[in-house]
């Protein structure tokens, strides 16, 4: 008999306490990876719930094979995973996380703003390679952090909790997006046009969803806008950015440099990209610690719940999908 809960690979235990105190039978792949379409098809068959991940590619086909599920959560604040419309098409209403991983990403930005400014690998590597010979008053200079300039695309609830943090380091916010945000605001914040917060910004920090309009937002354009002495700054999403654009930028010293967190066509990075010095680059680390990723899974959990039990799941992305229902 197929068990009505599927979970797409190992997921942190708070999730799975949740559904275990349920006692409705669940599956959860044995492994921590993703899986191929085909063996996703064929793992969502005949399900009424299914808790995804970010790297599970939710396409129209896999939906297909899924029709009929009450709910798909993801494990993830992000959906882009997910073909939204072609589950709302199969009246599969769709979940995510939002605000339990808020802080603890915006703790990475910050971190990715000082380690790249302040070169804190290339020093981890002088260190590690023995070839630190002593201090000298031009060896390994790096940028100011506090004072500078912030800008910050996509002002929700993970720019404006980085927006707290650099207020600690005195450091003049601009932000652009659909409208202005009374809490950035509060914090000095000044609302502008994105060609102006490139063209003025020390740092440029990156919080939008991945949308067709956001898709490759930051090209050889907009790098060719910011200052010489600018970072970039991307705990969102990878394909915001022009990877290879990015590259020529960092290899020409057309910009200071980047911090990332997040690649354009992940795990695998643009060729050259390691090559260069004046970037921090992490694994996906963003919402990577034990609490939050505890709170993730129970969330989606939750929301797995509610729904066989007929109750509004909460997160819902696609709310007119069990409005109608």
């Amino acid at each position: 008999m197929t068990a009505p809960i599927f979970i797409t690979r190992l997921i942190p235990e708070p999730g799975l306490k949740k559904i275990r105190e349920s006692r409705i039978p669940f599956e959860m792949h044995p492994e921590d990876r993703s899986l191929p379409a085909s063996e996703l098809r064929h793992a969502v068959a005949g399900r009424q719930a299914v808790l995804c991940q970010l790297t599970d590619a939710m396409d129209e086909s896999v939906l297909e094979a899924a029709r009929g599920c009450k709910i798909v959560a993801n494990m993830a604040v992000g959906f882009n995973n997910i073909d939204v419309a072609a589950a709302s098409a199969r009246k599969i209403p769709v979940s995510n996380t939002p605000g339990v991983l808020t802080e603890c990403t915006a703790d990475l930005t910050l971190a990715l703003i000082l380690a790249v400014a302040r070169r804190v690998a290339e020093g981890d590597q002088e260190m590690r390679a023995g070839r630190f010979q002593g201090w000298g008053p031009l060896y390994m200079l790096g940028s100011d952090v506090s004072g500078a300039t912030l800008g910050l695309i996509g002002p929700g609830r993970i720019a404006t909790a980085v927006a707290r943090r650099a207020a600690a380091f005195g450091m003049p916010i601009l932000y652009h997006g659909n409208r202005s945000v009374p809490e950035l605001d509060q914090l000095g914040g000044r609302f502008c046009e994105l060609e102006e917060l490139l063209r003025l910004s020390d740092f440029v920090s990156l919080h939008v969803p991945l949308t067709a309009k956001t898709r490759h937002m930051i090209d050889s354009h907009a790098l060719a806008q910011m200052k010489p002495t600018a970072f970039l700054i991307n705990t969102a999403r990878g394909p915001v950015v022009n990877e290879a654009a990015l590259v020529h930028a960092l290899k020409t010293h057309q910009i200071a440099g980047a911090g990332l967190d997040v690649y354009e066509d992940e795990p695998r990075i643009a060729p050259g990209l390691a090559d260069c010095p004046n970037t921090v680059l992490l694994p996906h680390l963003g919402s990577a610690t034990l609490a939050t990723r505890g709170a993730m899974s129970r969330m989606a959990a939750e929301n797995i719940l509610a729904a066989l039990a007929g109750h509004t799941p909460s997160n819902l992305v696609n709310p007119e999908v069990w409005n109608a229902s």
